[in-house]
C-alpha cells in the first residue's frame, strides 16, 4: 500500500494539518503576520492570526490586508487537502471577498472549506472571524476563491 491510498494522507505521506504546517513555515510572508493552521482535515483547514499592534489600521482594527491573506490561504490551505493526483501545487486564480463589519478582536480566524474540486481547479468558500479575548466570535468576512491546480507540464 503507499501512502496515497492511505485514508487522511495527502500525497506524499503527509497529513493535510502537516502539509498546512510546512507550508505556512515556508512562506515569508506568512510567518511574518504569525499565522498558525488551527484544524484541517481533508476540504477544510483552518488559519489564525493574534492581532497586535503591527497588523491594524488607523482605527486599530485589523487591517483589511491581514484579512484577505487569511481568507486567501485558508482557501488554499484547504484547497490542497484536494490536489489531484500528479498535481503539484495551487495557486489562486482569484477571489472575492465581502468586508461585513471592522475586524475587531484579539485573534483572526478563517475557516476554508471546498465547494467543489475537479481535476483542474477548485472552488472554496472561507469566512473570517474575529475572537474576543472571551473566545466569542463576530463574523467579519466572507470569501468565494478559485484555485488552481499545478502540473509539472504547467511550470
Amino acid at each position: 500500500m503507499t501512502t496515497e491510498t492511505i485514508p487522511g494522507l495527502l500525497p506524499g505521506g503527509e497529513t493535510p494539518l502537516e502539509r498546512a504546517t510546512r507550508v505556512l513555515t515556508e512562506q515569508p510572508f506568512s510567518m511574518l503576520v504569525g499565522a498558525k493552521a488551527g484544524h484541517v482535515e481533508r476540504g477544510r483547514a483552518e488559519l489564525h492570526v493574534e492581532n497586535r499592534p503591527d497588523l491594524t489600521q488607523n482605527n486599530g482594527y485589523i487591517h483589511g490586508g491581514v484579512i484577505g491573506y487569511l481568507a486567501d490561504n485558508a482557501s488554499g490551505c484547504a484547497a490542497s487537502t484536494m490536489l489531484p493526483e500528479g498535481a503539484v501545487s495551487l495557486v489562486t486564480s482569484e477571489y472575492k471577498l465581502n468586508l461585513l463589519r471592522p475586524a475587531i478582536g484579539t485573534r483572526a480566524i478563517a475557516r476554508g472549506e471546498v465547494v467543489k474540486a475537479g481535476r483542474r481547479q477548485c472552488v472554496v468558500e472561507t469566512r473570517v472571524y474575529c475572537a474576543d479575548e472571551t473566545g466569542a466570535e463576530k463574523l467579519v468576512g466572507i470569501c468565494l476563491a478559485t484555485l488552481v491546480y499545478i502540473f509539472p507540464e504547467d511550470i
